[in-house]
């Protein structure tokens, strides 16, 4: 039986809120108690009580707290944030898999999406960009680097490149803001296509300090070249939080075989977090604009 909770979430102290030995261990008690508290009665983000109040409450040792707290964190309910404690779990943003802007998608959400521009130049970029655009292997491209966020939360990094013959003065505009959105109005250019790739991978340090997550926790990584007119404009790979965001996709069985595709290379993951001129290698290709 759960214990008896005041209307802010709260158990009142007393006899009633130990957990007795029983058939159904205590850390299983625990955490059927905590998902209660973090589905019905705390909103997204809030803080649940410390190992140390739960385990004063309860009458158990911090072990059994953490044990049933890491059930919760293993099922999604959860999230440990080093040196801040234990929250519940913001919704996951669902995405369609398709040539949308990141702006009028959270928009769509009821979400309020924000970008920070952390790097912008104009530089020759590697090998395997300049031919994903059909650069000359000495010709410039735009080096842009954001942070997405949607209601103040990091959702995603963005690190990639763009032509730079279609978009004269690309660096000279606002880029907190679409990217499609600044490419059609400025420059008529609309995107149309894109190849994409999708892969699971840990956060490395430098992605995970700037999405508030820890070093190691899982994303999900968007490589996409986007074409207008059939003309590579961009080359770019998005890293969202995988606490955060999942996708969705339409299946068809297609037994002719035309809806098979055909395995390819994995594309090459970037090995730097840094201005493009100190990252050789680089190589983006993906992420909602």
């Amino acid at each position: 039986m759960a214990a008896r909770r005041t209307a802010d979430g709260c158990s009142r102290p007393g006899t009633a809120d130990v957990l007795r030995d029983g058939p159904t261990p205590k850390h299983a008690q625990l955490r059927e108690i905590l998902r209660e508290l973090a589905s019905e009665e705390l909103l997204p983000g809030s803080p649940v009580p410390s190992e140390r109040d739960l385990a004063v409450r309860y009458g158990v040792s911090r072990l059994t707290v953490r044990e049933a707290v890491g059930q919760l964190v293993a099922e999604g309910l959860l999230v440990r944030v080093r040196g801040k404690g234990t929250f519940t779990t913001r919704p996951r943003v669902d995405s369609q898999l398709h040539l949308a802007s990141f702006t009028e998608e959270m928009r769509r959400r009821g979400m309020q999406p924000e970008t920070v521009l952390l790097d912008a130049a104009e530089a020759v970029p590697p090998t395997a960009t300049a031919e994903a655009l059909d650069l000359r292997p000495d010709q410039h491209a735009y080096w842009l680097c954001r942070l997405r966020k949607a209601d103040g939360a990091p959702m995603a990094v963005e690190r990639g490149w763009y032509h730079a013959g279609p978009l004269p003065g690309l660096l000279d505009h606002d880029l907190t803001d679409s990217m499609y959105t600044l490419l059609a109005r400025n420059y008529e250019v609309q995107l149309e296509n894109g190849t994409q790739t999708v892969l699971a991978e840990g956060a490395d340090a430098e992605t995970a300090r700037l999405l508030g997550v820890r070093t190691g926790s899982p994303v999900l990584v968007f490589r996409r070249i986007s074409t207008a007119q059939g003309r590579p404009i961009e080359d770019m790979t998005s890293w969202y939080r995988g606490d955060l965001y999942q996708v969705t996709m339409q299946l068809d069985r297609n037994p002719s075989g035309s809806g098979h595709h055909r395995p390819s290379r994995r594309p090459t993951r970037p090995t730097g977090r840094q201005h493009p001129a100190r990252q050789p290698g680089l190589h983006d290709t993906g992420g909602n604009r």
